[in-house]
């Protein structure tokens, strides 16, 4: 097994993409770390340096990466204590073109050092939280699943919903909605701070209101370019828009949650314009040929995929908080806050 630092921030490697031969190990005289091993990323700009993995499995790593080997069998307690440290360990990084870390830092780094038998109370408390969550985020995994499967199943017509069993024609995207155009920086967004206000719709989420746009609602977004190009949003409120994107309206008789959902499986990637700055136009997608059943089936099928959603939006929220619950325990155990009793 050949370890990159892409693969530490699952915070175990159990299995990697590439491998590497024997014969390869043998003529580099390459090192081949035990089970047990932490992992240290030393580069990158982004969120990967200074990020910690234990080996479950024996296996070589690259030059990005930093072996620790641990005495006495201590590695999930230092593993934990580094992962807490995180954010200091960055900081520590060489000044420089490329901000890197290197074995020296490393090497002097100091964290709290608990008696052995709390070391080992305080590893299971924090696995045993680990474990929680990634349950949960299976579950979340299939939930997702579950949902697009749904959304294959009831917007094609291979399932249909119990009641519902006439013929459906097919038509495009461009017969069933209208098509408008909204662009405000952030520029324009700071200079209304203090104003009545809306909510205002960003690529990712509810990032801040505004006064100056008001759309008919309810429509959907598209990002039309940039970074997110086709990323689907419905917005059920007075909202305005950082970007440029385009704002769908659903035509008489169409569902605009029904149409959000028929919108969110388009493969915008077939559509995309530019090398440089990809970009779509709705002239381009809206020819794309949907499914539409009569209005009451549209809201059957609207009311079992916002369904999915809501479950799906619950069980983000509850791994969430299982997240801080956990920052919120490494910060009390490992910093000697709260002591455990043995």
């Amino acid at each position: 097994a050949w370890v990159t630092t892409g693969e530490l921030s699952r915070g175990h490697v159990n299995h990697t993409s590439e491998l590497i031969t024997v014969k390869a190990v043998k003529e580099t005289k390459m090192r081949i770390y035990p089970q047990g091993t932490l992992l240290m990323a030393m580069y990158g700009q982004g969120k990967t340096r200074g990020t910690v993995a234990i080996l479950e499995i024996d296996a070589a790593v690259n030059q990005a990466c930093a072996a620790i080997t641990v005495k006495d069998g201590k590695s999930k307690f230092l593993f934990y204590q580094l992962k807490n440290s995180y954010q200091d360990i960055r900081k520590l990084s060489n000044t420089g073109n490329q901000e890197n870390l290197n074995a020296d830092i490393i090497k002097t780094y100091q964290v709290p050092w608990a008696p052995d038998e709390e070391q080992e109370r305080i590893s299971t408390i924090l696995t045993t939280q680990d474990k929680v969550i990634e349950l949960k985020e299976k579950q979340l995994t299939g939930k997702q699943r579950q949902k697009k499967y749904l959304m294959q199943q009831l917007l094609t017509g291979k399932k249909r919903l119990p009641g519902f069993a006439f013929e459906v024609e097919k038509t495009n995207i461009k017969a069933i909605s209208t098509y408008s155009v909204s662009t405000i920086s952030q520029t324009m967004l700071e200079s209304y701070e203090g104003k009545q206000l809306y909510p205002v719709f960003n690529a990712n989420s509810i990032a801040g209101h505004v006064d100056f746009y008001e759309n008919e609602c309810p429509y959907i977004s598209i990002i039309k370019d940039g970074a997110g190009i086709g990323r689907v949003r419905l917005c059920e409120a007075k909202s305005s828009t950082i970007g440029t994107m385009g704002c769908i309206h659903a035509r008489k008789g169409i569902s605009i949650i029904f149409l959000y959902y028929l919108l969110e499986q388009v493969d915008f990637n077939k559509y995309s314009n530019g090398s440089t700055i990809p970009h779509l136009y709705y002239k381009d997608y809206s020819c794309e040929k949907v499914r539409i059943p009569d209005i009451k089936e549209q809201a059957a099928i609207a009311e079992v995929l916002s369904t999915a959603d809501r479950e799906i939006e619950l069980l983000q929220q509850d791994i969430e908080q299982e997240k801080q619950k956990k920052k919120a325990l490494m910060q009390l155990l490992l910093m000697g806050i709260v002591r455990v009793k043995i």
